[in-house]
């Protein structure tokens, strides 16, 4: 990388932080399906997904998420977490719910590629919209 490229320290940080937040909120999500907790069993029933299927479904989130925060596997935990996030979109179009609901899978998407692309080179150089 050379260093007219290289992100800033704040940059840098900023990412890491987001990360870090974004991370804790689907940890929490994968944990609640482990533990089969009240919230998560209710709004899985209410999405229509049995309650046998939330503990596999939680450990699926869980290793995604791992992935996505180890340097070696990140774009991998990226593209997991993305799929997730699909099946997420997908449930609630099922469903018929507004459009609201769509939003937030989404926002994390961005989010999840965004933040990887602010410290990663290589990632930022695939996209088409990026000049070289």
């Amino acid at each position: 990388m050379t260093t007219r490229n290289k992100p800033s320290k704040g940059l840098l940080w900023t990412s890491y932080i987001l990360q870090g937040l974004l991370s804790a909120l689907f940890l929490m999500g994968a944990l609640g399906n482990i533990m089969q907790s009240e919230t998560a069993v209710t709004l899985g029933m209410e999405m229509g997904y049995p309650v046998e299927s939330l503990m596999y479904l939680g450990v699926v989130l869980l290793i995604s998420t791992l992935l996505y925060n180890l340097p070696q596997t990140c774009i991998l935990g990226a593209a997991l977490l993305t799929a997730w996030l699909g099946g997420a979109i997908a449930t609630h179009v099922i469903h018929n719910d507004p459009i609201q609901n769509l939003l937030f899978p989404v926002a994390f998407g961005i989010l999840i590629w965004g933040l990887l692309m602010m410290r990663n080179e290589k990632l930022r150089q695939l996209l088409p919209f990026v000049k070289n």
